[in-house]
């Protein structure tokens, strides 16, 4: 790996168990996020990952159900977009910090805030509590969740319609905060993520989707963005892991040149999902997924 990393494990173990009312969820929003989608997911994972690896985290959905059933040893998470990853770090480490942070975002909040919060220079912050205030504060308030870059790396989501945005849920982060404990959290590619990984060990790739139209690109998480040599190259990495005995499970949008990328030695199935982030409204609603596995 280009990082050297430790994970930060429980007192007296490799994990912390969640308890029925300590179950964390993802703590931003997310374009494409998984919770519909939980019960099909979960059901093509193993029993048991003594290493479970999500290289594109994005909101943690399916980590996070994983952690609260006891079906992870320990987790890699990893992402492109290092603002996201910071915002992990922070809840892992400094969660009372965010907490604070967000708390006086919720008190400002006003659309003359949200442009003022927009354009400050998150990448010169030291601390990752700020940058994490500032990466929730502007998903939680911004026009329906999303998180879209320009090739400059700026943000330019403008300002949602909420009455009365949910600027911090304290439980839920604090929740997260320990469920963290047994993860170690990467800024790296999807490869570098998963370069050791062996039997017994898991992954989860929800990469940036294939687009279902020309102009429906929400893959500008990262100025970078994340092409069709990315998804091959994905693909091929993907039978890379299968063969050497890692349980590989991947969802996309429905596209046959893509299944195509895993055929022979995966199957698929589609699933239906609720997206809401479309620029005609008249094409929101459920669309076609799959799942490879």
């Amino acid at each position: 790996m280009s990082e050297a990393h430790t994970p930060i494990l429980a007192a007296d173990g490799p994990r912390i168990s969640a308890g029925p009312t300590d179950v964390a969820k993802p703590f931003v929003k997310w374009v494409g996020g998984k919770r519909q989608l939980l019960p099909e997911i979960l059901a093509l994972m193993p029993a048991r990952a003594e290493t479970y690896c999500e290289p594109f985290v994005g909101g943690g959905a399916v980590f996070f159900a994983l952690y609260a059933e006891g079906r992870i040893g320990t987790a890699r998470l990893a992402d492109r977009n290092l603002r996201l990853v910071r915002t992990w770090r922070a809840i892992q480490s400094d969660v009372d910090g965010v907490c604070e942070r967000l708390d006086a975002f919720r008190a400002a909040h006003c659309k003359d805030h949200y442009y003022e919060v927009r354009q400050l220079d998150v990448d010169a912050f030291d601390a990752d509590a700020d940058v994490a205030a500032w990466f929730i504060y502007l998903n939680k308030t911004g026009f329906n969740g999303l998180y879209r870059v320009n090739r400059s790396g700026g943000f330019n989501v403008p300002v949602g319609r909420h009455k009365s945005p949910r600027v911090l849920d304290e439980p839920n982060l604090r929740a997260a905060h320990r469920a963290l404990q047994c993860a170690e959290i990467l800024h790296l590619d999807f490869q570098e993520a998963c370069v050791d990984l062996r039997r017994g060990d898991a992954v989860y790739f929800d990469p940036p989707y294939v687009p279902l139209t020309p102009t429906a690109n929400f893959t500008s998480y990262t100025a970078a963005g994340f092409d069709g040599d990315d998804q091959r190259r994905l693909a091929d990495f993907a039978h890379e892991l299968k063969a050497q005995g890692v349980a590989v499970v991947l969802s996309n949008h429905d596209d046959d040149n893509l299944k195509a990328l895993y055929t022979p030695g995966f199957r698929s199935k589609i699933v239906k999902a609720r997206r809401s982030v479309n620029r005609d409204g008249d094409k929101r609603g459920t669309v076609d997924e799959v799942l490879i596995w």
